[in-house]
């Protein structure tokens, strides 16, 4: 078994800190995945939750690092993101996707005994619910919960997906040729390249 990463690879700039995730391995709630794709985001990046300071909701990206942020969006999903950085700078690495490696049945059991294994933790939402995360588990430490990737794989990085500001920003980082990485879609209403 791979050793756990410490507080001190997350106390990094997000945008170093996430290709290094790729590979890593995160368990939680009897769930373990392999991340396979993730997105950086910092306190002076329009498109962060922290870019207008702390509020209620995104205080625990404000440090300290290796904490989980997790977030309900469009009404109905959570999504959770690794906090890093220095405390009092609000940055994370939004966990995009990922291969379920361990606990496939807890997994089927919060995301529907019909879907394939392929689609179990393959986007920031239904990675959420395998591990069945949820707002309770703001402020988690995931420390000891994340442990480093047997061997780094080869790593590519393109724009974020789904947003609207700083929609070209090259801070999204997969694992090459992994069948368990989403597909990109653009928002539509991201200003043309």
């Amino acid at each position: 078994m791979s050793a756990p990463l410490d507080r001190s690879f997350f106390a990094r700039d997000p945008v170093a800190v996430a290709p290094e995730l790729l590979g890593c391995t995160v368990t939680a709630n009897g769930v373990t995945v392999r991340l396979t794709e993730v997105e950086a985001y910092r306190q002076d990046d329009p498109a962060s939750h922290s870019f207008r300071g702390p509020t209620n909701r995104t205080a625990v990206m404000f440090g300290p690092a290796g904490h989980l942020y997790v977030y309900f969006t469009y009404g109905m999903h959570y999504c959770a993101n690794l906090v890093c950085g220095e405390a009092g700078f609000g940055a994370g690495v939004l966990l995009r996707a990922g291969e379920v490696v361990d606990g496939a049945a807890a997994a089927r059991r919060r995301r529907g005994e019909r879907v394939p294994d392929r689609d179990l933790a393959r986007g920031p939402a239904r990675l959420a619910q395998a591990m069945g995360w949820d707002r309770s588990d703001d402020g988690a430490d995931m420390v000891g919960a994340v442990r480093a990737a047997a061997e780094a794989p080869a790593v590519l990085a393109g724009p974020r997906t789904g947003i609207t500001k700083a929609a070209d920003t090259a801070w999204r980082f997969w694992v090459a040729d992994d069948r368990y990485v989403s597909p990109y879609k653009r928002h539509p209403k991201a200003p043309k390249p």
